[in-house]
């Protein structure tokens, strides 16, 4: 069944990690290149003839998977990173479960980090999601996931919009998750569906990590939370720390971006957002 999900990898500038991620992966595989500059798209032409490359001239961040999205030709789009990759059996199994269950547009898989194979954080939060059991879902209900780590059914994922360029990358997870439940579709934790994650060792300093999820937070909520929640959302970050308090900053100076699309999402999306503290 593996032949119902395409694998889209988004890169930029990284060839070294992208040999030892790209033979894990089963076609059909589409690469999008986001600008690099060190020559990975011929060299991926040159060694892997199998993965269909969409070459882009400037760094669109994560919008760059959309246009992966739209050149699948299967029912369901599973994400990698170029530092990432899914386990035998993991798209098979991701595949059944969309087959299965209708209204389920993502499977939010469990994610394995590094050679010593840990647990990700975030799976462990999924794996004990407070949200309610929904009997037409597979696993535990959630409201998040990790890009590298979900399988995607297109149709909802391009009703939805994909992911934006208002955050750009860092994430953007967030306003997808509420768009797909906003529109009544499932999001559910699977166990079984498994993903490999070696953090790549050209990923930037911790701080501006920090800072820019608390941009991306901000901008976020600003475009789909009630105002008391972007407020709250505002003073948690101006509080954390430096990096946190300079990312706010940053967002409040994006804002009018985030503003022109804002649409705030369902009282009932609302609140299942707040038991996740």
């Amino acid at each position: 069944m593996t032949d119902q999900v395409t694998t889209v990898v988004v890169t930029r500038d990284r060839w070294d990690d992208l040999t030892r991620s790209l033979p894990h992966h089963r076609p059909p595989v589409v690469l999008v290149d986001n600008g690099s500059t060190d020559g990975t798209p011929e060299l991926v032409r040159a060694a892997f003839p199998d993965v269909r490359v969409l070459t882009l001239s400037e760094n669109i961040g994560a919008v760059a998977r959309n246009l992966g999205v739209v050149e699948a030709r299967t029912p369901y789009v599973a994400f990698a990173d170029d530092d990432s990759w899914w386990a035998p059996g993991a798209l098979a199994c991701a595949a059944e479960l969309l087959d299965d269950h209708p209204r389920l547009a993502l499977v939010a898989a469990r994610i394995l980090v590094g050679p010593e194979e840990r647990l990700d954080p975030m799976s462990t939060e999924m794996a004990r999601s407070p949200l309610p059991a929904e009997p037409d879902l597979p696993g535990p209900p959630v409201l998040g996931f990790v890009a590298c780590g979900a399988v995607v059914r297109r149709e909802p994922f391009l009703l939805a919009g994909g992911f934006d360029g208002v955050v750009e990358f860092g994430g953007e997870e967030q306003r997808l998750a509420l768009d797909l439940a906003a529109a009544g579709w499932g999001l559910a934790y699977a166990d079984d569906v498994v993903a490999h994650h070696h953090p790549s060792a050209r990923r930037g300093p911790q701080d501006g990590r920090r800072a820019l999820l608390a941009r991306n937070e901000l901008l976020t909520a600003v475009m789909r939370l009630p105002w008391p929640a972007v407020w709250d959302t505002a003073r948690r970050g101006v509080a954390a720390g430096p990096a946190e308090r300079l990312g706010t900053l940053r967002g409040l100076r994006r804002a009018p971006g985030a503003l022109r699309r804002r649409r705030v999402v369902p009282t009932a999306v609302e609140q299942r957002r707040r038991m996740l503290g």
